[in-house]
């Protein structure tokens, strides 16, 4: 029996590695590079993703397509897939795997439905695929089971029922405690460097939090170069804590300090290229001049 072919929107650092997983697994994988850029086309040539015209091949070419992309680019993608599935009358199994909230995954499957074609729902926790633990698939939807094929080489397959909402739930939960955090630590030496108690802080936190200034060391300087794809992230974390009854103000802010990064220099660096030598406190002085620079910038005006 030969296996499914897998059409993957879109091969950025998460998608592409999964991307190499599935054809390490004997998939044929195929996307659409037309006006990407070419560290997009590097690393969907890297996984061994084959190029193909347009969203029409994708859809007739391809037995599964999983999203995985920017989640404020989520539901119009869905939007065109579920159009070019009613103009081609060709169809395949909708794979949403980004990070939207439950209302949001609604939405999507309405579209789906309403073009006959069936939608699964994952939640991705963890590092891509081969950079540490394993790469958690939480799916949930009516016959999840059908993408039970991702499972193994550094992915790990957890169905969690028939409720297609499930899986967005947990990323939203998981993600609004770890991207949460990473805005929290950001935000706190940003705003001492702009209160002029950089020292004193970092020595404080290094001394009595040491669990925080070790995360804070090792990841802040690299945080701009998702930061923007991040900010849409929390205002679905946003969406889904105000739709839940909690509130939606934390994950608000959360997202402004993700733009804050985005709007800094350092947002033109990549995975691949992000300056590892830049300590932490260099790249804090970076995002604080932004912050004075934006801050003045609404002053003016005012």
């Amino acid at each position: 029996m030969s296996k499914p072919t897998i059409g993957l929107m879109s091969p950025g650092d998460m998608a592409h590695t999964i991307a190499d997983v599935l054809v390490g697994k004997g998939h044929r994988v195929v996307t659409v590079l037309s006006g990407r850029s070419d560290l997009t086309k590097t690393r969907a040539e890297r996984a061994g993703m084959e190029d193909i015209a347009d969203l029409t091949a994708l859809v007739s070419e391809s037995d599964f397509i999983f999203s995985i992309m920017p989640p404020e680019q989520a539901e119009s993608f869905a939007a065109d897939i579920a159009a070019t599935i009613k103009e081609s009358g060709e169809s395949a199994v909708f794979v949403d795997c980004n990070a939207i909230s439950p209302d949001t995954t609604l939405s999507i499957e309405t579209k789906m439905k309403k073009v006959g074609a069936t939608m699964l729902n994952v939640g991705i926790i963890g590092p891509p695929p081969g950079r540490g633990p394993l790469t958690k698939f939480y799916a949930s939807g009516k016959n999840v089971d059908l993408i039970s094929f991702v499972d193994g080489d550094g992915i790990k397959f957890q169905p969690i029922g028939d409720d297609i909402t499930k899986a967005s739930a947990i990323k939203m939960c998981y993600a609004a405690l770890t991207k949460g955090m990473m805005t929290l630590h950001t935000g706190v030496l940003v705003t001492a460097e702009l209160l002029g108690i950089s020292e004193e802080i970092q020595n404080e936190i290094a001394e009595s939090q040491k669990f925080h200034w070790e995360a804070m060391n090792k990841r802040v300087s690299m945080y701009a170069c998702d930061a923007g794809r991040w900010a849409g992230e929390m205002d679905q974390i946003s969406e889904t804590f105000g739709a839940a009854g909690t509130t939606p103000n934390l994950h608000k802010g959360a997202a402004d300090v993700f733009r804050l990064l985005d709007a800094s220099p350092l947002s033109v660096e990549t995975r691949e290229t992000y300056d590892k030598n830049r300590t932490m406190q260099q790249s804090i002085e970076i995002y604080a001049e932004t912050a004075r620079k934006i801050k003045d910038g609404n002053r003016a005006a005012e």
